[in-house]
């Protein structure tokens, strides 16, 4: 299944940006090294599922994608099939990612965190094949709490010892080939241009959409990571985000296959365990939020004992960084930071030591790719356009300290939301950029005109810990609570997490509510726990523009007042 138009494959595979490699592709040239240590299991793993971590180098990793992929095969699983896969980051998320490769399957990965609420978005919008999930998850049985939101319309498939009656079964094994298997394959041969994943993203227009991507969206996205790190064989990449988004995926499950080197899993996102797994494993490049860098900064003892001397680069993004944090872990650490910008969508901006070396050029901006006479390292760069735009007028921003929209254009850009019409006609512009939603100005001085600063987003999206969280959403399930009058959700400053979630709320007549209230109600709907409020303002009125419309804006400085928690 494709959804790429045929004038754009023509024109990308003519520039010589797309070819023909597929995912499974690129991890059969990785495992010309059979011997190479290729995938390790998080050092909890027990703590998160059932067995002990595990360790595989490319030749039992290759016979472990086979069994698994002649499993989902005898279950049922065909080319052009949507399995929605709701796994943590252990080894048998990207075997199965490779496995559902080798049938031709659409992968459509979702984060554990999500709950009923949002598997039943997933359900409406894709009507999958099936479902592959584990049985235990800390104590918790998805197999059978999400496993029933399936069963009825899909197929459903469980790794675990505790698994649910009318799941088929799944687990690690070296089952030898079955002969109708490899006819299938053989006989149904992948396209690059076929779509790999949908993942789920709140987009720049609010509501949770799906994100088709081809293989050779991906191959770019894992390009650019692989370039902005310089990553060989020799690396060894330990993932601290799900391997579900642009972050994990672009930034480690294609990188890691593009270089042929090792990769490490991390679940959930544990700070001692982490460092432990650095110092264990002797990692080479691992990704860090600017929270957590200043975080560990700031406890000097924590970072004494921390062993980073393998570490040799490391990626960062997703807010803005400071120059104080990347000088003083590129002087004290001798460890250079590249700073990452990028989406679901394929939006992708790399400030770089290769492009970018002053390290406080690097912390502040980005390049402005396809500026007409600059030239950047990076392959990325010379396959990317990029501008900035006047949000009311759409013309385009040609002067420093004018803030406006970042659109872009590039082989790494997705092809429009899954069945989204309405929502495709505002994202992209006539002349087809891609209109990201952040809002970026050219840097004011003159010498450094050929960089972009980041100013913010100019849609409401909440990013926690790397989780993006529509406030439309929220907004739309509190509105039915009883004892709520209006209500609008918003972000707030976080040191650790970098925003969190809160909520404003005018009661109804007569009514008093309480944030328990609010999250039980919430939870009754089956929406997932990283959603939850975890503040709550009350107010008589919230504010609105003369059109009605809630000014968020104004709503955040709430959560900034001393003030008891409610």
């Amino acid at each position: 299944m494709q959804t790429t138009p045929q004038q754009r494959i023509d024109e990308n595979t003519k520039a010589g940006w797309w070819g023909n490699r597929t995912i499974y592709d690129l991890y059969s040239e990785a495992a010309k090294r059979p011997d190479h240590l290729a995938l390790i299991d998080p050092a909890n793993r027990a703590t998160i599922t059932d067995g002990l971590p595990k360790r595989l180098n490319f030749r039992e990793l290759s016979q472990h994608i086979d069994a698994l992929s002649i499993a989902f095969f005898d279950g049922g699983i065909r080319e052009n099939d949507i399995v929605v896969v709701q796994l943590p980051n252990i080894i048998e998320l990207p075997i199965t990612y490779l496995a559902l490769a080798r049938l031709g399957a659409i992968v459509s990965p979702v984060p554990v965190q999500y709950g009923p609420h949002e598997l039943k978005l997933a359900i409406d919008k894709l009507a999958p094949a099936a479902y592959v999930t584990l049985s235990n998850l800390k104590g918790k049985n998805l197999s059978v709490d999400h496993g029933l939101l399936f069963m009825d319309s899909c197929l459903v498939f469980s790794f675990g010892d505790q698994i649910a009656n009318g799941n088929l079964p799944l687990a690690l094994s070296t089952q030898k080939s079955s002969k109708h298997w490899q006819t299938y394959i053989d006989e149904h041969p992948a396209s690059a241009n076929d779509i790999f994943t949908i993942c789920w993203t709140s987009g720049t227009t609010g509501s949770p959409k799906g994100v088709p991507r081809s293989h050779n969206h991906w191959l770019i996205s894992g390009i650019s990571s692989l370039d902005a790190a310089n990553l060989t064989h020799r690396d060894v990449l330990l993932s601290p985000f799900p391997i579900v988004n642009m972050a994990g995926l672009g930034g480690f499950l294609f990188p890691w296959l593009l270089s042929g080197g090792t990769l490490v899993m991390h679940h959930p996102l544990d700070l001692n365990v982490f460092l432990q797994q650095i110092a264990d494993e002797k990692i080479t490049y691992t990704v860090a939020a600017p929270a957590v860098l200043n975080m560990l900064l700031k406890q000097p003892e924590i970072m004494a004992a921390a062993d980073l001397s393998s570490i040799r680069i490391l990626g960062s993004g997703g807010s803005p960084l400071t120059e104080w944090l990347v000088d003083t872990i590129q002087s004290e650490y001798n460890i250079p930071i590249n700073n990452m910008f990028g989406s679901n969508e394929g939006m992708s901006l790399s400030s770089t030591v290769i492009d970018v070396p002053d390290s406080a050029n690097r912390a502040a901006y980005f390049p402005r790719y396809g500026l007409p006479n600059v030239q950047w390292k990076s392959r990325i760069s010379k396959m990317t356009k990029t501008r900035i735009v006047d949000p009311d007028t759409r013309n385009e921003i040609l002067v420093s300290g004018k803030q406006g929209e970042l659109e872009i254009s590039g082989p790494s850009v997705f092809d429009g939301y899954w069945q989204s019409e309405q929502d495709n006609a505002e994202v992209f512009s006539d002349d087809g950029y891609f209109r990201t939603g952040d809002v970026f100005e050219i840097a004011e001085h003159p010498e450094k005109s050929m960089y972009y600063r980041f100013v913010g987003r100019s849609k409401d999206i909440i990013v926690r810990g790397g989780m993006n969280i529509s406030p439309d959403e929220i907004d739309r399930l509190l509105a039915g609570h009883p004892k709520i009058s209006a209500v609008a959700v918003t972000a707030y400053d976080d040191e650790i997490l970098g925003e969190r979630v809160g909520a404003v709320v005018v009661p109804a007549p007569g009514e008093a509510i309480e944030l328990q209230e609010i999250s039980a109600y919430l939870l009754e709907l089956g929406i997932a726990v990283f959603k939850l409020p975890e503040q709550l303002r009350v107010v008589s009125a919230l504010p609105t523009n003369a059109t009605g419309k809630v000014l968020r804006r104004e709503l955040r400085p709430l959560f900034n007042e001393k003030q008891p928690l409610t």
